[in-house]
C-alpha cells in the first residue's frame, strides 16, 4: 500500500515548483556569464551522465543582489540539513543571541521536582553542578524527585523520519529532559580480516545493560566500509551490521534512548548520590505543576549564538529540533504540539525578515524528514535576509568554514576556497546541498545554494560535484570583482 506522505514526497523529487514555469540555466555574470553557464554544464554532466539527476542552484551578492547564476531556483527540491539555515535564522531573530534555557528544581511539600525546557546541552557536569547547589542548601535527603518533562507538548519522534534514522544516535527523541543528547554512545574498532568489529562503549556501564547482536564483520583493503546500527524499543536490544577495513580508524557512533525521561532522572539520582543527597523513590511526569514551589537550584545552557554555533557546524538534528520546539512555546505556550508550533513560529519569523513563504515547506527543524521542501531561493533569501540583521556575525560564524571547521573541515582544502567559504552542508540518501556565503567577511559577499537530488549518484560524487560548482561560481565572481 502506498503511503500518501512518501507519494507527496516522489512528486517533490520529481520536481513540484512553487511557482512560475520550469526553470532552465540562465546566468548575469556580466563578462563571464556564459562561460559560467558552460563550466557548470559541463561539471554536471561529467559527474552525472545519465541525466537523472535534478540541480537547484542560486548564486547572488547580498548587496544590492544581482543575480550571478541561477537554475531550477524557484523549484521545491530535499534539502536535507540546510534545512537547519531557517531553523536558526528564525531562532536568533525570534529569541536573541544571549537567549539561555534554563532548567530548575524546586522544593515541594515533599521532596523536590526538577523541571525542564529543553536544554540539548546537559551532560553530568551540568547534573553535578544542579546536585552540588541542592547540597549546599542543606537537603542531605529527597523523599520524592520528580522529573517534569512538560514544557514541549507532542510527540518526541517527527512521524515522518525514517525507521533507521529514530534508531540512531543522530534522531534521538526530543523531549524537556534532555541528557547527553538522549543518545548512549560506543565506538567500533576493526580487528582482523574475517573478525567481527569490537565494540566498546563510552560508558563501561552499559556493556552490563545491553545484549549486542553483532553482525559486523572486519574486511581487507578495496573492501567499501559501511555501520548500520539498530536497536529494539522495547528491551536493550542493540542490532550491529557492517564493515571495516583492517587497520582502519575507528567508528564513533551511538544508539537513541527510548526515555528519556527516565533516564535524565537516573542519572540525576547518581548525580546527587555522588554529591551526598539520597533519594528515596523517583517518577517522571508529563503533567506540569500548578505549584509554584522555592527554587533552589537552577543551570542554564550556553548562550544561542554558541547552539546556534553547534547546530550549524556540526549539523546536530537534537539541538535543531529542541530550538524548534523553544521557537514554538515562546509563541504558542498552550499549543498542544510544540513542533508544530515552531514551524509557525519560523514561518512568522522568516516572513518578517523578507523570506518568501511560499518558496518553502517545512516538516521538521533539522532536515531528517524527506517531506521538507525548500527552493535554491528561499535559501538564498535567508542567508541575504540574515547577513543585513542584527546577528550576521553571529549567523555567519556558525556556519563551518572551507578547509578548517566542522562539516567543511576535509572539503577545499589547500584550494583557493580554504577560509574563504562559510556554508551548512545537508545531505541525506540520493540528496546532497550546500548553501552559505563567498567570502563572507568582504563588503559584499555572495550568496548560495546547490541542491542535487541523484538517486544513482554517489556522496561522494555529489559533493565533488558541488565543489567544483562554487569554484566555477567563485571564478566568475572573482572576474567580475568581488568586495572583499
Amino acid at each position: 500500500m502506498t503511503n500518501p506522505k512518501s507519494a507527496i514526497a516522489a512528486l517533490l523529487f520529481l520536481g513540484l515548483q512553487w511557482g512560475g514555469s520550469m526553470a532552465v540555466a540562465e546566468s548575469k555574470g556580466g563578462g563571464c556569464g556564459d562561460r559560467l553557464e558552460s563550466e557548470i554544464t559541463a561539471i554536471q554532466r561529467r559527474y552525472a551522465p545519465s541525466g537523472r539527476e535534478r540541480w537547484g542552484i542560486l548564486a547572488a551578492t547580498v548587496n544590492p543582489s544581482p543575480t550571478l547564476y541561477r537554475q531550477n531556483d524557484r523549484q521545491y527540491f530535499i534539502p536535507a540539513s540546510n534545512t537547519k539555515l531557517l531553523t536558526t535564522a528564525a531562532a536568533l531573530h525570534r529569541l536573541g543571541g544571549s537567549f539561555r534555557i534554563r532548567t530548575s528544581v524546586y522544593r515541594t511539600a515533599d521532596g523536590v521536582r526538577i523541571v525542564g525546557r529543553g536544554d540539548p546541552s546537559i551532560g553530568r557536569e551540568q547534573l553535578d553542578l544542579l546536585a552540588a547547589q541542592i547540597a549546599e542548601a542543606g537537603i542531605r535527603q529527597i523523599d520524592r524527585l520528580v522529573a517534569e518533562d512538560a514544557y514541549f507538548r507532542g510527540s518526541p519522534y517527527n512521524p515522518h523520519w525514517q525507521w533507521e534514522d529514530v534508531q540512531s544516535g543522530y534522531g534521538t527523541p526530543v523531549n524537556s529532559l534532555i541528557f547527553d543528547l538522549n543518545s548512549i554512545p560506543f565506538t567500533l574498532f576493526p580487528q582482523a580480516v574475517g573478525q567481527p568489529l569490537r565494540l566498546e562503549w563510552d560508558d563501561p556501564q552499559e556493556d552490563k545493560i545491553w545484549r549486542v547482536e553483532n553482525q559486523t564483520i572486519t574486511v581487507a583493503e578495496g573492501e567499501p566500509e559501511f555501520i548500520e546500527v539498530g536497536r529494539d524499543f522495547t528491551q536493550p536490544i542493540l542490532y550491529l551490521r557492517g564493515q571495516l577495513i583492517a587497520g582502519s580508524p575507528s567508528e564513533a557512533t551511538a544508539v537513541a534512548v527510548t526515555e528519556p525521561g527516565r533516564r535524565f532522572v537516573d542519572q540525576f539520582q547518581q548525580a546527587l548520590a555522588a554529591a551526598g543527597v539520597t533519594v528515596e523513590r523517583t517518577e517522571v511526569t508529563a503533567e506540569p505543576s500548578s505549584e509554584a514551589g522555592e527554587e533552589i537550584a537552577a543551570i542554564e545552557s550556553p548562550p544561542l549564538s554558541e547552539l546556534v554555533q553547534e547546530v550549524n557546524q556540526n549539523s546536530n538534528n537534537l539541538y535543531a529540533e529542541a530550538l524548534l520546539r523553544s521557537l514554538g512555546v515562546f509563541q504558542d505556550p498552550a499549543n498542544g504540539d510544540s513542533a508544530a508550533a515552531g514551524i509557525a513560529a519560523v514561518k512568522k519569523s522568516l516572513s518578517e525578515l523578507g523570506v518568501d513563504p511560499s518558496s518553502y515547506l517545512l516538516d521538521d527543524g533539522s532536515g531528517l524528514s524527506r517531506l521538507n521542501a525548500i527552493s535554491p531561493e528561499a535559501l538564498v533569501q535567508t542567508l541575504q535576509a540574515a547577513i543585513r540583521s542584527p546577528f550576521a556575525a553571529i549567523y555567519r560564524e556558525s556556519l563551518p568554514l572551507a578547509g578548517e571547521t566542522g562539516t567543511l573541515g576535509n572539503r577545499f582544502v589547500d584550494s583557493p576556497l580554504q577560509g574563504n567559504v562559510r556554508a551548512k552542508t545537508g545531505t541525506l540518501a540520493g540528496v546532497s546541498a550546500l548553501s552559505g556565503y563567498l567570502y563572507p567577511d568582504g563588503e559584499n559577499p555572495l550568496s548560495f545554494s546547490i541542491i542535487v537530488e541523484a538517486i544513482d549518484l554517489s556522496v561522494t560524487n555529489q559533493r565533488q560535484a558541488i565543489d567544483e560548482i562554487v569554484g566555477a561560481i567563485d571564478r566568475c565572481y572573482s572576474r567580475d570583482g568581488r568586495g572583499k
